[in-house]
């Protein structure tokens, strides 16, 4: 049986508003959500801000990079180091934490975050 999820796509910022192969914070209604400009890679991710780990709202000013054999994206906290997936949103670290994740696209020089 296919679940079909409602996405309804959200105007979050500019393109030009986050910096190459970096991130910045947004927020939407009552979340703050970290978008990342994977320059590198020409790829867009969005995720929580919020950090599990110590619950601070810092992701977005996380270093992306490269994991694993399949190079898969990620996010490392800025404080504490913990990694995460920017696909699926796993701690890559080890721990067992999870993060939200949001699918991205960007249209005309804006980026829109999906939110199910």
């Amino acid at each position: 049986m296919e679940t079909l999820i409602d996405i309804q796509w959200h105007m979050a910022c500019y393109a030009d508003d986050i910096p190459e192969n970096g991130g910045a914070c947004v927020k939407l209604g009552n979340e703050q959500i970290a978008v990342f400009n994977f320059a590198r890679r020409g790829e867009w991710y969005a995720t929580q801000n919020l950090c599990p780990h110590k619950q601070q709202m810092v992701l977005a000013r996380g270093m992306i990079g490269s994991a694993g054999d399949n190079c898969d994206p990620k996010v490392a906290c800025p404080f504490h180091k913990k990694t995460f997936s920017l696909l699926t949103g796993e701690c890559l670290s080890g721990d067992d934490y999870q993060i939200k994740t949001y699918p991205v696209k960007v249209e005309g020089g804006r980026v829109f975050i999906g939110i199910a």
